[in-house]
């Protein structure tokens, strides 16, 4: 993909939302709102308001920080920029987290460290980002230029003259890494770094030397003119080629199936699978890490496929067709349960962002993942038998037990309330753990955004991953299921939630341990101190902000905290501790969790 800076031209997206990044091409991501030939204050045309500016153009209205002595600077220009808000977080883990939560729903995220002692403590969220595909642009305000060649030792390295200790360690994250200590190609590293996490749909790094933000530089003087990304083109005699096989190979199937994977957001292209999903009528599933990208309410939508542990019937139909099309699919040992999926490659066709492979016969590089599904579309004959399979052996769900009065809550129960709380108008936040199974369980209506970190699967993600992606979309109201273990790893940026006014409501499923991890293999390092939630939400509220929290211990205590936080405090954020037994687990994690310890057990090869 070429990149265009500068074009003559300014435009404006219909949203600002990176071009509607969840399923259309990035073509010229937001315009300027004066003539490109405006020339900017000379006070204010510095290296500080230029990325600034920059920032607000792709579509970022909110930065994630942590200040330090390197970044300080920068941090005042960022604030003077009317269309940014700079938001502090308590450490620079959440500060990662809440930039990636915030470009899941917005298709770009930043956050501001310091050098070394905030860049390592950051790496593990943005490891996290590019593991998900996610553009997220990672700034750290970095040494006096005239430090580096210097031989001298700084405050915030390791002790050692060489400054590059940082840098080694992002460029296995970040798919483009820029070291600004001179204002003369300054302009160009910055729109290269911006460009490059957008095009590639991954996590950039920038070091900006702490003396600069605020020098004038002919190079800034100007506006910055819209980035216009030129997108992405299939070849299209390989593209032809490719269609015209896989027509053939799933005309043939008798009973074929559509699963769609995560990369779809990466390949924007959850609305071209749709579109092949309505034209071919297959049954259509999601694996676990794609749940949210391909609408639940459609008619031939069977579930989520996770082997022995997905949604019921799934897996039976997916696994006895006869052909299978994956699209871009992930499969780890966690999606597929530990290496038991009964698949057959000579049955699938799998789908990557630019390349299609068709069962054990050819493969075709440089072909887009949309433009693929789209033709594909118009060349599949009609074929239900799958979904009327589905249909025909479907039992629906049952119910869990009804609960006699004041008995223990059980986490299924709680999860057939929640379930009632969805709408188009909230999202779903999953954590690591026991809610990731609960979750997939829970049919989205229409709109409802979801979201988890399956690939990297970080415990305390949530906490961050759910201010951030809040505040992207403060017309949803967040809920997010957490267990204690992981709330005690990200607890204390709930304090900037309250501070940006949000409203979410967060489930505290407190049952005493790292559940997840008890059914992989238990041991006594899976028992944490057990905490007084709702005191210590209640002791980080101080008075300031809305903030309402409640422990229920019971059915009849839940349904009426979840009227309060629905009814009277809907405007509020609001903690509801659940107090459950530590035994009290989704039967999918039990399964699961069996075979992932027995994939994680296996003995060494013979050599």
């Amino acid at each position: 993909m070429d990149t265009k800076i500068g074009s003559l031209d300014t435009y404006k997206p219909p949203c600002s939302d990176l071009a509607c990044p969840a399923n259309g091409a990035v073509c010229t991501i937001q315009g300027s709102s004066v003539s490109p030939t405006s020339i900017v204050n000379p006070t204010e045309s510095t290296l500080g308001s230029h990325i600034a500016r920059r920032l607000v153009q792709v579509g970022v209205t909110d930065v994630f920080s942590v200040p330090g002595d390197f970044n300080l600077t920068l941090l005042d220009h960022l604030i003077a920029e009317p269309g940014l808000n700079l938001i502090g977080c308590c450490n620079e883990l959440n500060a990662g987290y809440a930039a990636d939560g915030y470009a899941r729903s917005r298709g770009v995220g930043a956050c501001v460290v310091t050098f070394t002692v905030g860049g390592l403590s950051v790496l593990n969220a943005i490891a996290g980002a590019y593991s998900e595909n996610l553009p997220l642009i990672c700034i750290v305000g970095g040494p006096n230029s005239n430090d580096y060649g210097t031989n001298r030792i700084l405050h915030h390295t390791i002790g050692l003259s060489d400054f590059s200790q940082e840098l080694r360690c992002f460029q296995t994250v970040t798919c483009f890494q820029a070291v600004v200590n001179n204002l003369e190609d300054a302009h160009e590293m910055i729109d290269t770094a911006i460009s490059t996490s957008l095009k590639e749909s991954k996590p950039v790094y920038i070091s900006i030397s702490c003396n600069l933000p605020a020098i004038p530089h002919p190079t800034f003087s100007r506006e910055p003119v819209p980035f216009s990304l030129s997108p992405k083109l299939s070849n299209q005699m390989g593209l032809e080629a490719a269609v015209e096989a896989a027509a053939d190979f799933l005309n043939k199937a008798v009973k074929p199936v559509l699963v769609g994977g995560p990369k779809l957001r990466v390949a924007h292209a959850s609305d071209a699978f749709v579109e092949l999903a309505d034209a071919c009528g297959y049954a259509l599933a999601v694996m676990p890490s794609a749940k949210g990208m391909v609408p639940e309410h459609h008619p031939h939508f069977i579930g989520t496929y996770w082997g022995a542990v997905s949604t019921a019937f799934c897996a039976e139909i997916v696994e006895s067709a006869d052909a299978y099309l994956f699209a871009g699919p992930i499969f780890n040992d966690y999606s597929s349960v530990g290496y038991s999926l009964l698949l057959k490659k000579e049955k699938a066709i799998i789908l990557n962002p630019d390349r299609v492979v068709i069962a054990n016969g050819p493969a075709f590089g440089c072909i887009l993942m949309k433009d693929f599904l789209k033709a594909l579309s118009k060349r599949l004959k009609r074929n239900t038998t799958a979904y009327d399979n589905y249909h025909r052996i479907y039992v629906p769900d049952g119910l869990p037990l009804k609960s006699a009065p004041k008995e223990p809550l059980r986490v299924n129960v709680l999860f057939q309330h929640i379930q009632k709380m969805l709408s188009s108008e909230t999202a779903v936040i999953a954590e690591t753990g026991d809610s990731w199974f609960n979750c997939q369980k829970l049919k989205l209506p229409k709109d409802c955004g979801y979201e988890f970190q399956m690939q990297y699967g970080s415990i305390g993600w949530s906490v961050g991953a759910t201010l951030g992606y809040a505040q992207a979309v403060p017309e949803k109201r967040v809920i997010a299921c957490i267990g204690d273990g992981s709330f005690q790893v990200t607890a204390q940026d709930v304090s900037t939630m309250l501070r940006c006014g949000q409203k979410t409501i967060i489930f505290l499923i407190n049952n005493g341990g790292y559940t997840i991890e008890v059914e992989i293999h238990d041991g006594p390092y899976n028992v944490i101190k057990n905490w007084n939630y709702t005191g210590l939400v209640d002791a980080i509220h101080n008075g300031e902000g809305k903030c309402w929290t409640a422990k229920v211990f019971c059915e009849e205590e839940l349904i009426e905290a979840i009227a309060t936080a629905t009814g009277p405090k809907k405007d509020c954020f609001c903690f509801i501790e659940v107090i459950a037994h530590k035994d009290d687990t989704s039967k999918e994690l039990l399964e699961w969790g069996s075979r992932v310890s027995a994939a994680n057990s296996r003995p060494p090869n013979p050599q």
